[in-house]
């Protein structure tokens, strides 16, 4: 599901206009999916009512009346992938174990490292009136997610090809951000999965 939201969709959103409700379906579906990937209870409640909160705000700006809370969705998706990260990096480290489920636990997290960064970006646009230039269109609201995500790849992955840059303290902070987060998670992973499998060699034997 990540896979396709972070490097799939982009694309279906670059080739199709108008994919907002395409967008929202994904999200939502995360996030319910989310819910089963808690084992604490306080987790599953915290997961139930960030979906709920989703869920209420998408009904409104896609419903028939004139108000939306755009603003406000952003926050709370930010909010709903901070406490995804939370719950995949408890997993990840549980039980000292290692297998493919961790290597796909620790691919979860980066990728919704990504996704925060992304929506950061989009957050700091709309208070601040722009964020990141370069060789990009913003069209509005979720058709510019695309852009964003894409920077925000770019940014984590240290790769940087310079077509976009940030362009206000607020951006360049974040970006900053993502990179070392790029460097020094991958680096933490790796040496803990390590630490586990030696360990566990070690009993074995």
């Amino acid at each position: 599901m990540l896979m396709l939201i972070v490097f799939v969709l982009p694309i279906l959103i670059d080739n199709e206009k108008d994919n907002s409700l395409f967008l929202n379906y994904m999200f939502i579906a995360l996030f319910f999916i989310g819910i089963f990937s808690a084992r604490e209870k306080g987790f599953v409640i915290a997961s139930m009512i960030m979906l709920t909160l989703h869920l209420a705000l998408r009904a409104i700006r896609f419903g028939d009346n004139p108000y939306e809370f755009y603003t406000i969705e952003r926050i709370v998706i930010i909010l709903n992938l901070v406490l995804f990260i939370i719950i995949n990096i408890r997993l990840l480290f549980r039980d000292q174990e290692v297998n493919a489920y961790r290597i796909i636990g620790a691919i979860n997290v980066y990728l919704s490292v990504a996704l925060v960064g992304a929506f950061g970006f989009e957050l700091i646009q709309l208070f601040e009136g722009s964020s990141i230039q370069g060789n990009i269109t913003f069209v509005g609201h979720d058709q510019d997610y695309k852009e964003f995500i894409y920077f925000s790849l770019t940014s984590i992955s240290t790769v940087g090809f310079g077509d976009v840059y940030p362009v206000n303290m607020e951006a360049k902070m974040l970006s900053t951000f993502l990179s070392a987060i790029g460097i020094i998670y991958p680096a933490v992973v790796i040496s803990k999965l390590i630490s586990f499998s030696s360990s566990k060699t070690q009993k074995d034997l």
